[in-house]
């Protein structure tokens, strides 16, 4: 089983995907001081999309004060995030994911790629 230990995580094991990408991703938010919760997303969580349905990766939550959007769902990706090298479909997706929470939400839930924490912090700082 591909699984880190968290004490910020609903869960005291966060499974993974992966053990790359997502185990770099989730021991970052674990010894990040503004992340106050997060979790793995389970596959049952899902956006219906034209394409079919979407699972985002994770659901964080930070501090207040630390940075402008506190609740944040995120996909993460471990390339460059360049369109070109996202499936189509898989792009599609994405693209459906952002319009739908931006369209559920008052700005207080935001949704994004990321390729690792630094790049998540851009994003919620913004």
């Amino acid at each position: 089983m591909n699984a880190i230990e968290s004490t910020k995580s609903l869960y005291d094991l966060v499974v993974l995907d992966s053990m790359g990408t997502e185990k770099n991703f989730a021991e970052s938010l674990e010894h990040e001081d503004d992340v106050v919760v997060y979790t793995k997303l389970p596959r049952g969580f899902y956006i219906n999309t034209p394409m079919g349905k979407y699972n985002p990766d994770w659901a964080v939550a930070f501090k207040e004060g630390s940075v402008k959007h506190v609740y944040f769902v995120a996909e993460s990706k471990g390339n460059d995030l360049q369109g070109s090298q996202l499936r189509g479909s898989e792009e599609s997706k994405i693209e459906c994911a952002r319009r739908h929470f931006k369209a559920i939400s008052d700005n207080g839930y935001i949704y994004d790629v990321a390729k690792d924490y630094r790049s998540l912090y851009d994003i919620v700082t913004k």
